[in-house]
């Protein structure tokens, strides 16, 4: 247990910090040109990418928090794989911001360890909640995602090609999750997660 305990932190502090974070695979953008360059302009963008930077320490956070109390070595097996490839959108989304000369935000601690919480519990009730779980949440993600693409200038094909993969790979991860057994969540639960995720991505925007 202190040994799980200690990985966990670890993890937690590679997140948060951003020091060691490396992808599987080449970011989205790598060969689209910059045309963002009116100082506004990059703000604004800047200010959606933080927010989908926060809402990938939040998916990490998840994921390893579900992962950290599966029994099935399975389960636990899928999950650490979509938190490696969420991380590849994590240094992707603060590639960007920086890029843009943004920073992220002040609050990813606070998303951080209030999603591990969430991912400890909804994994504490079973593989098929917990999958409905992860299912959920990458549906409200690509939501999220689809309002975002349809905010960016037309010629921003940076942030698109990012975005744009993210989605792709968000909508893989609900179907993986459907597929493994995940249930459709109460309607009440799921209300309760677009509110909690309405909070945390208005914060992020300026916070």
């Amino acid at each position: 247990m202190l040994d799980s305990l200690i990985t966990e932190a670890d993890r937690a502090l590679r997140t948060l910090s951003g020091v060691y974070a490396t992808t599987t695979r080449p970011n989205p953008a790598r060969s689209a040109p910059e045309t963002v360059t009116a100082p506004a302009e990059k703000r604004r963008i800047a200010g959606l990418m933080r927010v989908n930077h926060s809402g990938e320490i939040a998916a990490q956070a998840l994921y390893h928090g579900q992962a950290f109390v599966a029994r099935d070595p399975a389960t636990r097996a899928a999950l650490q794989e979509a938190a490696r490839e969420e991380g590849d959108h994590l240094v992707w989304c603060a590639d960007r911001i920086h890029e843009l000369g943004g920073r992220t935000s002040l609050l990813d601690p606070l998303w951080y360890g209030g999603s591990f919480a969430i991912g400890v519990l909804a994994a504490s009730m079973g593989d098929a909640t917990s999958f409905g779980f992860v299912a959920e949440t990458e549906k409200q993600v690509g939501d999220h995602l689809e309002a975002h693409l349809q905010q960016l200038p037309a010629g921003d094909e940076r942030t698109r090609a990012i975005l744009s993969q993210m989605r792709i790979d968000e909508a893989h991860h609900g179907g993986a999750a459907v597929n493994a057994g995940g249930t459709t969540l109460p309607a009440l639960v799921r209300a309760a997660m677009k509110l909690t995720g309405k909070v945390m991505t208005t914060a992020a925007r300026w916070l």
